[in-house]
Order: C-alpha cells, then sequence, then structure tokens
C-alpha cells in the first residue's frame, strides 16, 4: 500500500521522527493512516469525504492534496517530518565530497531494466545519462537549444539519443491529457509539464517502463538566478543565498506531484534519483558560496564531474520549456 518505499521503513521514519530515512520518496496508507514524505516525492490524494485514497487524484470524486510531510488519521492531517535545517558544513572539500558521495549512492540505486533518461544535454541530465545504462529521449522544436545541447552532450558521452522533434499539432493534443491528469490550468505548469509528458509519451511507445527525471537539482543546489541574486531579487524574501534557496526547495512537492502525474498519464513510472533522500542531506548542509560560486549549482557541478566531461558539467542552460520552445509555441498560441 506503500509506493516508494518498504513498510518497515516508513513505519521507522514514523517512530523516530526522520524526514530522511534514506529513500527517494514515499507515499500510500500504512496501518490505516496516509502518510506522505517530507518533499511529497510521490502523489498522494485523499477523497474529502474520507472514504478513499490514491495516487491518481483523477480515480477520486472529489479529491483533496495529502500535505508533504504529514499523515492523515481518521480524517485529521498531522504536520509528521518537517525540511531539516543544518549549520553550513565549514569545510568546502568535505562538502562537495558527501554531495559526490550521496550522488553515487542515489544513483547506485537506481534499476536500469526498462529504464529510460530524458536528457536535454544540461548538467543534470548529463548526470543520469553518464551514470545510468539507459537509452536517452530529448525533446524539442526544430532548431530549439535543447536539441542542439542535447545532441552534443549524447555525442560528448558517445550515446544514441532518441529525439522527439515537435510540432504545433503534437503541443496542441497534448494539453488537454495534460490538464487532465494534472489538474493544472495555468500557463506555466502546462507549459513545464508538456516536454516531460512528451518525451514519456514517447518512451512508453517504445515500450520503456520507466523514465529517469532531473529534478530537484535546480531547487536543491541553487539553479535559480533568483537564488543567485538574494536579497536583491523580488521573487524571494530571504536575505541569504541559503535562504532563498530554502524558498525555492519549498516549492519541490508541487513541482514533483505535476510532473510525476504527467509521465504517469503518458504510461511510464517517473524516477527521480537526484532527489533522494542522501542527496537532499547533503545539499541542504552546503554554505552560500558553493550553492552560488562562480556559477550557480557550484557544488553539484563540481561533484558531477566525477562522471562528465567539463564541456557538460560547466554548461548553462534554460529550464526545459524555454530550451524546447515550447514555451513560446504556446504564447503563440494563446495570441
Amino acid at each position: 500500500m506503500i509506493r516508494g518505499a518498504a513498510a518497515s521503513t516508513v513505519e521507522r521514519a514514523l517512530r523516530e521522527r526522520d524526514p530522511l530515512p534514506g529513500t527517494d520518496g514515499f507515499a500510500g496508507e500504512l496501518d490505516g493512516r496516509l502518510v506522505r514524505d517530507v518533499l511529497g516525492r510521490v502523489p498522494l490524494f485523499a477523497e474529502t469525504d474520507g472514504t478513499g485514497w490514491s495516487h491518481d487524484p483523477t480515480a477520486l470524486a472529489a479529491p483533496r492534496r495529502v500535505p508533504a510531510g504529514s499523515v492523515i488519521e481518521d480524517g485529521d492531517a498531522r504536520q509528521i517530518w518537517e525540511l531539516p535545517a543544518p549549520d553550513p558544513v565549514t569545510d568546502r572539500t568535505a562538502a562537495v565530497e558527501a554531495v559526490r558521495d550521496a550522488l553515487d549512492r542515489a544513483l547506485a540505486g537506481v534499476d536500469d531494466d526498462g529504464l529510460a533518461v530524458a536528457f536535454s544535454g544540461g548538467v543534470d541530465s548529463g548526470l543520469l545519462a553518464a551514470a545510468l545504462d539507459a537509452p536517452l529521449y530529448t525533446v524539442g522544436f526544430p532548431g530549439s537549444q535543447d536539441l542542439e545541447n542535447a545532441r552534443s552532450a549524447a555525442a560528448l558521452l558517445d550515446r544514441e539519443l532518441r529525439v522527439v522533434e515537435l510540432d504545433h499539432d503534437r503541443l496542441v493534443e497534448a494539453i488537454e491529457p495534460i490538464v487532465a491528469a494534472t489538474g493544472r490550468t495555468n500557463a506555466m505548469d502546462v507549459q513545464i509539464a508538456l516536454p516531460v509528458y512528451l518525451v514519456a509519451a514517447r518512451a512508453a511507445a517504445d515500450g520503456i517502463d520507466r523514465l529517469a527525471l532531473g529534478q530537484g537539482v535546480d531547487e536543491l543546489f541553487g539553479g535559480y538566478v533568483k537564488v543567485a541574486d538574494a536579497p536583491d531579487d523580488p521573487r524571494v524574501e530571504a536575505d541569504t543565498v541559503r535562504g532563498a534557496r530554502r524558498e525555492t526547495v519549498r516549492t519541490l512537492p508541487d513541482q514533483l506531484e505535476r510532473d510525476g502525474l504527467a509521465v504517469r498519464a503518458a504510461g511510464v513510472a517517473p524516477v527521480t534519483p537526484l532527489a533522494h533522500d542522501a542527496v537532499i542531506e547533503a545539499a541542504l548542509a552546503l554554505p552560500g558560496e558553493l550553492i552560488v560560486g562562480d556559477r550557480r549549482k557550484e557544488a553539484f557541478r563540481r561533484a558531477a564531474s566525477e562522471w562528465l566531461p567539463p564541456a557538460i558539467a560547466d554548461r548553462d542552460k534554460t529550464a526545459v520549456q524555454y530550451g524546447s520552445l515550447v514555451a513560446r509555441e504556446l504564447d503563440r498560441l494563446a495570441l
């Protein structure tokens, strides 16, 4: 009844109030209680009248989201786990090594069988591609930066690349199933979910069972301009890089839920090893200068260089909705 972890692991996490018990996230029913991990990496919904639950909101008549880090028992939700707030590690070398070890642990636990990688050619998906023996799928409109990045990175890694080349009709056809699966209608959510859904749909058509995604890295390791510009960027309230990074981490439950539902709607299961508990723990302990140093995601890039050539580890790229030109085409549709 629990998806994402053994029941015994979740029982221990509840007993010890451990928010990061060494999983990729979990959610489901345990001894009559609904439980969901601290970052909501696995979707979970309860019927509003308390008569049922599901990982898929479309299976319920009136679903309500089970909050990340909480337990629902007898209809009442209680917050059980909170995101840790460790002091920053002062030894920079040790901090990067901890990230490298956490990534190694997370990636070593991924089963390659029936797996594909959603690949855009940047450092996040590049790490997945380098560490996992799985086919690579990329998506974008002809001439888009993501297609160019993915092709050049695949060549550097000496890997075959399967390209989902978009056109107007394919984009329009995907909007309705995404909205139905995720319940999201705002333009930004749809823009982000579209490339993920379309890659997953192609992978499913090819007989793939699971799709590895690089979700979580930008939030955990400081990939956003607004984090780098804290406290001067009005999009964040924090007055430090670490504080701004924490704000972005708190957006992960909403984002991971959207992307996971979109991938499953396409017919495959999402796999997010870079949001493993070990990676989260190492990321949260980073000092500000290793979140944003000479570049954004400083510690992650240093750690990923264990697997990647500099041309990929150092690559700076735009978000998938922009790099694939999906956002541009959706904006044109709205005119």
